[in-house]
């Protein structure tokens, strides 16, 4: 229901459903793993050969798409700014979305793409005089350094804290913006990142592995019933 009302909206404001991105990624699995299980069990060529051609052209997708963030570092950089913008704009919009970026400044305990004053894209949260929202020049409240006496979350902790000099915001908000905080965490974790993507490498290569085998399996039994 949530995919269906809103990709309209989102896709109109160039934002992220992260429902979709759930939906989509759901959609191709259950491909590939009814291909490989139907394929295995009725011994079906076909069926085999397509979950084994996309397995290899996923794998080669994720090895383009590393190598070209490595190459164009500075591009990708753009894009995830321009990402991260246009979602703020759609802050409000979309629960699901606002969920998705609230966690995202909570752990890496930052604000904004580049900084607090990124919020101003956003029509709740911009500082204009002619704004009526009570968070006017204001950040929301993930952006807010957690009080470890509050038990409680005070999602108000954000309002008119951009209305005080900014020597007074790292009082009160996180001011590292999320792209500078995500690009900080990589070489900290680059081991990882690393070992993660390695781990998916030697699956997808041993899945096409079996699927190939398998494959000359078959067709060695049939050439062999044909005589």
């Amino acid at each position: 229901q949530g995919v269906l009302s809103d990709l309209t909206k989102v896709t109109g404001l160039h934002g992220l459903d992260p429902v979709v991105l759930v939906l989509v990624v759901g959609i191709v699995m259950f491909t590939l793993g009814f291909a490989g299980c139907v394929g295995a069990l009725r011994e079906n060529i076909c069926l085999l050969k397509f979950f084994c051609g996309a397995i290899v052209f996923i794998f080669l997708l994720e090895l383009a798409v590393a190598v070209l963030a490595f190459l164009f570092q500075d591009w990708v950089r753009d894009r995830v700014k321009e990402f991260f913008e246009n979602n703020i704009k759609s802050y409000r919009d979309d629960i699901d979305l606002q969920n998705l970026i609230d966690s995202l400044q909570k752990i890496n305990h930052c604000c904004g793409a580049q900084g607090p004053e990124d919020w101003d894209f956003n029509i709740y949260f911009n500082c204009s005089s002619e704004s009526k929202s009570r968070e006017k020049c204001g950040v929301p409240f993930s952006c807010c350094i957690p009080d470890p006496a509050q038990k409680v979350v005070n999602t108000q902790c954000g309002y008119d804290v951009r209305k005080k000099s900014k020597s007074q915001w790292d009082d009160q908000i996180f001011v590292k913006g999320c792209i500078l905080a995500l690009e900080a965490w990589l070489p900290r974790n680059i081991y990882i990142v690393a070992g993660v993507f390695i781990a998916i490498s030697l699956l997808q290569i041993f899945g096409i592995f079996l699927a190939r085998t398998l494959i000359s399996d078959i067709e060695a039994v049939k050439a062999s019933n044909a005589f």
